[in-house]
């Protein structure tokens, strides 16, 4: 089994290939045999996991199996703590007509902004509109669910970086670098 992290990112596809010419995993990995497990929207950044073990990548995106996925995401206007307490509490949303609700969250607003490299589009500016940044862990992942999340408490997301999944992070990683995870860290996301 070989399972690998990657920083994915802003603008690319979390898949190999592309009709229409957009840039792909293929611009960054050379690895024959693997593919993402999970996926990160074109215009969302951070961690990725890539293995080439089927039940692997099935029990790491199955929501049944709980594995925590944090989120920094820059967020309009400052949070207070109402807006926290409905993102930790889960929050209403909907699909084609189907309303659902989030499963109840970790909503951390950061004190300063992580250290992260710049975009290579800057995000949206507006002088008279601070931004902020909270730090969202989830135990599920549907379409767009981060930034669905904060716009239905009032703050649209305007960055998203995914910074780990369960205890594997982006530490150490620069943007586009794949690096192999070592027999400990896969044992350990398999309990």
């Amino acid at each position: 089994m070989r399972v690998f992290r990657f920083w994915k990112p802003y603008g690319v596809l979390t898949r190999f290939t592309d009709a229409e010419g957009r840039p792909t995993l293929a611009d960054f990995i050379a690895i024959p045999g693997i593919y993402a497990a999970g996926r990160l929207d074109m215009d969302s950044e951070g961690l990725l996991l890539l293995t080439d073990d089927g039940a692997l990548a099935h029990r790491l995106i199955d929501p049944r199996f709980g594995h925590p996925r944090t989120y920094w995401t820059q967020v309009e206007r400052l949070p207070d703590e109402t807006a926290l307490a409905r993102l930790r509490a889960g929050v209403d949303l909907s699909d084609g007509g189907r309303s659902w609700r989030t499963r109840p969250a970790t909503a951390v607003l950061l004190t300063a902004p992580p250290d992260l490299p710049d975009r290579p589009v800057p995000i949206r500016y507006r002088a008279n509109v601070p931004t902020a940044w909270i730090a969202l862990t989830l135990t599920e992942g549907k379409n767009r669910q981060v930034r669905r999340m904060t716009a239905a408490v009032g703050h649209p997301t305007l960055r998203l970086v995914r910074w780990s999944i369960g205890t594997i992070t982006l530490q150490g990683l620069e943007v586009g670098e794949i690096q192999p995870l070592s027999a400990l860290e896969i044992r350990q996301m398999t309990l």
